[in-house]
């Protein structure tokens, strides 16, 4: 089991293929509240352990995980693979997207 490393323009376009897919800030609530992807949800990247389960739920969910730079959701996406969860794609960091957020 792994998780794929994509770019922020392959992350957009499922995003935009209306599929059923999860967006995961894992940056803190205050970075999230500063400005987010639409849609996204956040679970701060030292609480996935004890928060991925009741947020997520189905373990073969489509997720799409980012943070501020790609360091945090490289950690978030190791600590999703331990948790059993297996559709899992790594888009980096929020500075790298070219796209709208919402504030």
């Amino acid at each position: 089991m792994s998780y794929k490393k994509i770019s922020c323009v392959e992350a957009k376009k499922m995003m935009d293929s209306h599929e059923d897919i999860i967006i995961l800030d894992v940056r803190t609530q205050e970075e999230f509240d500063e400005g987010h992807i639409d849609n996204a949800i956040v679970i701060p990247v030292d609480d996935i352990e004890k928060d991925a389960e009741n947020v997520i739920g189905e373990k073969d969910k489509k997720i799409l995980v980012y943070c501020r730079s790609g360091k945090r959701s490289l950690a978030a996406c190791k600590k999703l693979l331990k948790l059993g969860y297996t559709n899992i794609f790594d888009f980096g960091g929020i500075i790298d997207w070219n796209f709208d957020i919402v504030m």
